[in-house]
């Protein structure tokens, strides 16, 4: 038996049920709702490409590694630490001060990079320079680099540039070339606040002393070579393993080739070789102990004699032909 309900609701009991209806749904599903946007952060580059990136320089914190070392004379270490995507102005913040900071132009593309040195690791690096052993005071490393210590730094920053291009020309040629420097974080004004960079962060190891090497890079520039990267990751792909190349060569061993052994003589115009007659000697200057090329399907391979086995004539195979002069002669 029904019950007829005659009670109006109150708008404050009307609020309350939907409420509750509305804490049944969301419960559990935080990551549904909306999150608010901040329209001022960074866009974000693809993880691919951060870590093609990432492979890219621990290839070279070694090469550097290797360079330094002969360079100096010392064993030193170069180990990536990471490589994330910032703000400039975070990038900013996170450097010392004050420290030695380089800026970068990256030809052909429009644009620069940063690359910041710690005090801790130039300032040792000077003193082996001079034929001191690279012990220095923190007293010393609290200061701004002078241009005399600048100088000395050159054949340093050339050795970091040309490993920085070597490393990167598997995915384009960039020209690093020295810009400009600066002592202070806050005065650096090569980009937006705003604007991201890939920044890249390495530590040295010198002797007893450890510093980092840090570059920014603008993710604008990164963005504009993401097919390249994406080629070169094609082409990695592409790289058939040893199993696959025995399977491709079972394949094409059943393939027939033609084969040639010829006495490469003089050529002759077509009016000459229509007036031979019976009894002339047309010479060839063929020396008798120059070898003889073997040809597959046309193509200069082998050099070599023709010999009797007694049964069949055979060619005696006596050297390879360089592939350059192959292709020449065919």
């Amino acid at each position: 038996m029904g019950v007829a309900l005659d009670r109006v609701l109150s708008q404050e009991e009307i609020d309350n049920v939907f409420r509750n209806l509305q804490d049944k749904d969301g419960g559990g599903e935080d990551q549904k709702r909306a999150q608010p946007y901040d329209f001022r952060r960074p866009d974000r580059i693809a993880k691919d490409q951060l870590r093609a990136i990432h492979l890219l320089h621990e290839n070279f914190a070694r090469t550097l590694a290797s360079s330094l070392s002969a360079y100096l004379r010392a064993y030193v270490s170069v180990n990536l630490v990471s490589v994330e995507q910032l703000s400039f102005m975070e990038f900013v913040q996170c450097l010392p001060s004050p420290t030695i900071i380089t800026a970068l132009a990256m030809k052909p593309y429009d644009g620069s990079a940063v690359l910041e040195m710690n005090p801790s690791l130039v300032f040792p690096i000077i003193e082996m320079l001079l034929g001191g052993n690279g012990k220095v005071t923190a007293q010393r490393i609290e200061r701004e680099i002078t241009e005399i210590e600048q100088s000395i730094m050159e054949g340093v920053y050339r050795i970091i540039l040309r490993d920085m291009r070597e490393a990167w020309e598997t995915v384009t040629n960039f020209d690093f070339s020295i810009e400009g420097r600066e002592t202070e974080p806050q005065m650096l004004q090569l980009l937006a606040p705003n604007e991201a960079v890939v920044a890249v962060s390495l530590e040295v190891r010198l002797t007893e002393n450890i510093g980092m090497i840090n570059i920014g890079i603008p993710s604008i520039i990164i963005k504009m070579l993401r097919q390249k990267f994406d080629s070169q990751w094609l082409m990695r792909k592409t790289e058939a393993s040893e199993d696959e190349q025995n399977r491709i060569l079972k394949l094409l061993q059943p393939a027939l080739l033609g084969v040639d052994a010829r006495l490469d003589g003089p050529t002759i115009r077509t009016k000459d070789l229509m007036e031979l007659e019976a009894g002339d000697i047309l010479k060839l200057d063929y020396d008798v102990n120059r070898p003889i090329r073997l040809s597959l399907n046309g193509l200069s391979k082998w050099y070599g004699q023709i010999v009797d086995n007694g049964r069949k004539r055979c060619f005696a195979l006596e050297s390879l032909v360089p592939l350059d002069e192959g292709l020449n002669q065919r």
